[in-house]
């Protein structure tokens, strides 16, 4: 399995007792936590090859810039 396929597991919450509203709650932040929201929100409308490039890259920066800060925090 290559870096770049999608691994898909489907999201499973368990419901104890009449408890619904709580098991609501915990999809919902296993959606958030997962990246679906974000997916989706991406996946709405077309995205041009360059627009995609572009916000790949910046993502990467982002990434960059994040792990930077951490690995400076933890010498410190």
């Amino acid at each position: 399995m290559s870096q770049n396929e999608l691994v898909l597991r489907p999201l499973e919450v368990v419901v104890e007792g009449d408890n619904v509203e709580r098991a609501i709650k915990a999809l919902k932040r296993k959606v958030a936590t997962e990246g679906i929201y974000k997916e989706l929100k991406r996946r709405r409308f077309y995205e041009k090859p360059s627009v995609k490039r572009k916000r790949k890259q910046r993502e990467a920066e982002r990434r960059r810039r994040k792990e930077r800060r951490r690995a400076l925090r933890s010498r410190a």
